[in-house]
């Protein structure tokens, strides 16, 4: 019976450890998708800039809690259009985004991708899509 205690004295704080872990509350996750046209003269120019040697801003993409961040090309009958989709797992998605606009880097990264694309009607840049439809 002496083999027990020792046990117990590793076990019962690991066990609190693990249970206090589970009742933590958990930040849901954000899911963004977004669109907008692509100036079709600009293709080449922002695929090299997107490409996986320039690390552009994916270091604030982080900073900012955006996850997943992903952009897909794709030419809808004749115009050139780019989705992206990320996902958000702070905890203030207003305040990190206006932080984020504010970062000089970011500012200069848009000076740069902003006059590649052509907003579509009604909008200044990337137009957000509604969810319609999640698989976990």
């Amino acid at each position: 019976m002496k083999t027990k205690r020792p046990v117990r004295r590793l076990l019962y704080p690991l066990l609190a450890a693990l249970l206090a872990a589970s009742c933590a509350p958990i930040t849901p996750v954000k899911r963004v998708g977004m669109v907008t046209q692509l100036r079709p003269e600009k293709i080449a120019e922002y695929k090299k800039l997107h490409a996986g040697s320039n690390p552009g801003v994916r270091d604030l993409l982080t900073k900012y809690h955006m996850r997943n961040f992903s952009i897909y090309l794709q030419q809808i009958d004749g115009k050139w259009y780019e989705f992206g989709y990320y996902e958000y797992t702070g905890d203030n998605f207003e305040a990190d985004m206006a932080t984020m606009a504010k970062e000089p880097r970011n500012i200069e990264w848009l000076k740069q991708c902003d006059p590649m694309r052509k907003p579509l009607r009604g909008s200044k840049g990337w137009t957000m899509m509604n969810r319609v439809y999640y698989n976990p």
